[in-house]
């Protein structure tokens, strides 16, 4: 029986939850890490690589297996030798693990850094897919209260140099040490308790298995109940004390703005001391742009030595959205051949621009009479026309403002013509 030749073919279509970026966003995208990459070494962070697949034991034992993530939205298979594998959901427990297995404890305190995709199954939203991508930084290996705030400092430095500062706040609170934890756990449990019958579904299960996240909880019938809990502070020994004072002293001098949140959370028990957000109101209800704190049990949670550390992730999608229009890079030269017999001129031009560090291109195709025209259509600072003039070739140049760089653009052009 012949085929329907005219029958259409169907056209997978893309992943529910995934993007695919051309133009304006994936060049935001790229600025984000460009300036992630540029900032990191300025802090001395080491690039770190990690597998995007993972044993899912080392995902549900740093997240918990109750938690959401593992119970609701990880990627998880077995492959064909029978082991269960996940799409790592994020970036902390596969370097934690790295760490652990590849000895790394003789560089420590190690400063890593990294940036990549990972995988959640969740609703699609403004700000949040499937696969999304993360920035990550992590400092393993130091119970200092100075690497704590470093690491904010870092952070606080990079959404400046990203030009997206304006509107975010840095918020801070303390999960103390483990003592202070324990003691605060113990009173909340029993706040929670004296309320059961008024607490929502979800924070009934979490009575039982993870107290701290009623604190946080969205839905209006446990918000009276969270917010007359009781503070952490009645429970902080003086040791916990001192190592938050430390944490925004430093802050203080450095510069860097915080507020005290004392509702900011981490459900699981590996979380110690500081907690911090930075917020912003400008991407609706996903307020939170980077978000870390220090994790000193993860690491022995996963079969490792105690060893302290302190780590930040920032979504890379939603730091491009905070972007202003202008902040990613424009052309520094877009160069309009106005004559088919200068190609050749042209593309020498535009390698000798590039050669020394200016991004170019060139308009030689299509109506030469049009070319200019296209030409300035495109954003870029220095115009350049190509042309022949009284039997003379011409590098005509045009831009906003006289500077060094448009100076040395037409220098580098003139020399062409010798």
């Amino acid at each position: 029986m012949s085929k329907d030749k005219s029958a259409k073919i169907p056209t997978p279509q893309a992943v529910r939850g995934t993007q695919d970026m051309l133009g304006d966003f994936a060049d935001r995208f790229a600025h984000v890490v460009e300036t992630f990459e540029r900032v990191r070494r300025l802090y001395g962070y080491k690039r770190i690589e990690v597998p995007v697949i993972e044993p899912t034991a080392v995902f549900a034992r740093s997240l918990g297996e109750t938690t959401d993530v593992v119970s609701k939205e990880m990627y998880s298979f077995e492959d064909r030798g029978g082991e269960s594998i996940t799409l790592r959901p994020e970036f902390t427990a596969g370097i934690a693990r790295a760490y652990i297995t590849n000895g790394w404890q003789q560089f420590a305190p190690l400063k890593v850094a990294t940036h990549g995709p990972l995988f959640r199954y969740e609703r699609p939203q403004k700000g949040r897919y499937r696969q999304f991508h993360q920035l990550d930084a992590e400092v393993i290996g130091s119970d200092s209260p100075l690497a704590d705030a470093e690491l904010l400092v870092f952070a606080d430095q990079l959404l400046k140099e990203l030009g997206i500062a304006e509107g975010v706040t840095l918020t801070l609170n303390t999960l103390g040490d483990a003592a202070s934890r324990d003691g605060w756990r113990a009173a909340l449990v029993e706040h929670f308790e004296a309320h059961r019958g008024d607490l929502s579904e979800d924070s009934l299960a979490r009575l039982d298995k993870n107290p701290l996240r009623i604190l946080d909880s969205k839905d209006p019938k446990d918000r009276p109940i969270a917010d007359s809990a009781p503070d952490i502070d009645a429970f902080l020994t003086s040791e916990a004390q001192d190592f938050f004072g430390a944490v925004t002293a430093g802050l203080d001098a450095a510069g860097v703005a915080w507020e005290r949140n004392a509702r900011l959370v981490r459900g699981l028990d590996y979380y110690r001391h500081t907690a911090f957000e930075f917020v912003t109101d400008r991407l609706g209800a996903q307020g939170t742009v980077l978000g870390g704190g220090r994790y000193d049990g993860l690491i022995e949670n996963l079969g490792g030595p105690p060893t302290a550390a302190v780590g930040w992730a920032a979504g890379i999608e939603r730091l491009a959205m905070l972007l202003a229009d202008d902040a990613t890079s424009k052309l520094n030269v877009i160069m309009a051949v106005e004559d088919d017999s200068l190609v050749n001129l042209g593309l020498a031009a535009n390698t000798a621009l590039r050669q020394v560090g200016f991004s170019s291109e060139m308009i030689a195709t299509g109506s030469p009479r049009k070319r200019y025209d296209k030409a300035t259509k495109v954003a870029a600072d220095v115009l350049v026309s190509l042309t022949i003039s009284n039997g003379e070739i011409v590098f005509n140049t045009r831009s906003a403002n006289v500077t060094p760089e448009s100076i040395r653009v037409r220098g580098i052009l003139d020399s062409l013509k010798k």
